[in-house]
């Protein structure tokens, strides 16, 4: 493999491109001088591919069961397109969920005091309570995690040649829930900005979300993504990785909690972390030792780390 990729002509560009959906570029064939590979024929091998299995076996993989029967053999039915962001979005999840050995680790983190604290932000004028989403807190936490765990924040290029590229930047991706599909936009440069500014920009792109006015080019270059289901509840689940990111935290709805502290049970808030993360990079001692940082981001230490 190394060999070929070698002889593989191609620019940083292109090459990028091709991880970002999933090819592998020593199977493209260029058009260019040389047998140069760019960006058009990338989406023409991955417009053949969906269109056109090039063999048997191919199509052997790619055939989907049906049934004998059709589901209006039993009763009405309901034919309508899949929506185009999720027909768009598919590919990937099947890319991911199929090349990346997923493991999920589970676990609580206790954000009583981030909430007693987010809950009495004021205005210094008005004294009226200021609105700040939990996500810009979480989000404040798993960078700080993130510049502990470095490993976290990379991309694997080449697994066969031990190749991962190690990012120095902090671009969080947030999964945003629209009526048109899962988008999963990047708040970029999230170490840089309070919390009130990561809040201020969580609203800004998930409005732009909703109405389609993101630029295609932020969904890309992330570090990590975050999904949330803590408007809409449930606890624990296993997200899907963002390829090429290694990693994704999922949240759950926090919950009311009776936990045994210096002798007696008192009344804790709760908050569901479920990380799944590419075991081929990250093991299992190195994810629970990043939740136990996380948490400790989100829990009692969290007013010294908003100052950093």
């Amino acid at each position: 493999m190394s060999d070929q990729s070698n002889k593989i002509s191609a620019s940083p560009k292109v090459r990028k491109f091709a991880r970002e959906l999933g090819v592998d570029i020593n199977n493209v064939k260029g058009t260019e001088r040389s047998g140069r590979v760019v960006e058009k024929d990338l989406k023409d091998f991955v417009s053949s591919r969906i269109n056109h299995p090039q063999n048997n076996s191919e199509r052997q993989k790619e055939k989907i069961i049906k049934s004998e029967y059709q589901h209006s053999d039993f009763g009405e039915v309901e034919i309508k397109d899949i929506p185009r962001v999720k027909k768009i979005a598919a590919p990937h999840l099947v890319n991911s969920w199929t090349n990346i050995p997923h493991v999920t680790n589970h676990d609580e983190a206790d954000i009583t005091e981030m909430e007693e604290f987010r809950n009495s932000i004021k205005d210094n004028f008005t004294g009226e309570r200021i609105k700040i989403t939990p996500l810009a807190f979480i989000i404040k936490a798993l960078v700080l995690s993130l510049k502990k765990f470095p490993s976290f924040n990379s991309s694997i290029d080449d697994i066969e040649n031990g190749k991962i590229t190690l990012k120095k930047y902090f671009h969080v991706g947030i999964a945003v829930d629209t009526q048109h599909g899962l988008m999963v936009p990047k708040i970029r440069d999230a170490n840089q900005k309070d919390i009130n500014h990561l809040s201020e920009e969580l609203k800004k792109v998930s409005d732009d979300c909703r109405n389609l006015k993101i630029d295609k080019k932020e969904f890309f270059g992330g570090s990590m993504t975050i999904t949330s289901l803590g408007g809409i509840g449930g606890s624990f689940f296993t997200p899907i990785i963002n390829f090429p990111e290694v990693a994704i935290l999922g949240v759950g709805r926090s919950y009311k909690k009776q936990v045994f502290i210096d002798g007696k049970f008192v009344p804790r808030t709760m908050l569901p972390l479920s990380l799944s993360y590419d075991h081929r990079i990250i093991d299992g001692a190195e994810a629970a030792k990043f939740n136990n940082e996380l948490k400790d981001n989100l829990g009692s230490n969290f007013a010294y780390n908003l100052s950093k």
